[in-house]
């Protein structure tokens, strides 16, 4: 893709606007090898060796990473009081990064981090109808009727029917349950309420899927890594 090299430059994270045109006419940069001094000169990143100070520049305009997010972290960009799930992305400090929607602070597992907000929105749209999967661990035991009114729609507390949803039972003692559960949407607190709706509690919360992308296995709580290509396409099928 074609753009302006002052423009691939500042967005990069290599100084303002103002200040890389400095750096060009200084003599910084070459391209494929030549020194450019001109700021509006057309670069295509996909093809062009860009060099700034001797260091080579891997532009990239989007990423797309899988964080295994732990408990304690809020999903936003900034926050006054907790930490964010941004500052556990070390390394892209270049890219204006935010969450691909939210996970609660006490809830762990697969939460996408981008800079691409087209994308963010396509996939989170609750009229998308993407599946998310979650494994929860619940206080009371969830049975049959509880199965049943998860497939019907759960009605919450505030008169909100939610989406047709899938609730599997996977282990049960005494006085506790752990359950995998299907949602279509992700309203505030949802997987939450609706058990709630069924009169237990959820203890223990994390999302495993996304659509078709599964949570990397060998990622430890707070590690992440981008996405493959694959992937990438996978989850990006039918967003457009």
């Amino acid at each position: 893709m074609v753009m302006r090299l002052d423009k691939l430059l500042a967005n990069y994270g290599m100084g303002t606007r103002k200040e890389v045109k400095a750096f060009i006419r200084k003599g910084y940069v070459t391209v494929n090898g030549e020194i450019i001094k001109k700021d509006d000169y057309k670069v295509d990143y996909e093809k062009d060796i860009i060099v700034f100070d001797g260091e080579k520049v891997n532009y990239r305009p989007y990423v797309y990473i899988m964080l295994n997010k732990p408990q304690g972290y809020v999903s936003a960009t900034k926050d006054n009081v907790h930490p964010t799930v941004i500052d556990l992305i070390i390394g892209y400090e270049n890219y204006d990064l935010f969450p691909v929607g939210r996970l609660d602070i006490d809830t762990e597992g697969l939460l996408l981090i981008s800079n691409d907000g087209d994308f963010a929105h396509k996939l989170m749209a609750p009229s998308r109808n993407h599946s998310k999967i979650y494994i929860a661990e619940v206080e009371g035991i969830m049975n049959e009727n509880d199965i049943a009114a998860f497939k019907e729609g759960i009605v919450l507390d505030n008169g909100y029917k939610c989406k047709k949803a899938n609730l599997q039972i996977l282990e049960t003692g005494e006085a506790f349950c752990k359950v995998q559960i299907e949602i279509f949407e992700g309203k505030f607190h949802q997987v939450k309420k609706m058990v709630e709706a069924c009169g237990k509690h959820v203890t223990y919360l994390k999302r495993l899927k996304i659509k078709d992308l599964s949570l990397d296995r060998s990622l430890e709580l707070g590690d992440f890594r981008e996405l493959t290509d694959e992937e990438l396409v996978d989850l990006m099928n039918d967003l457009w």
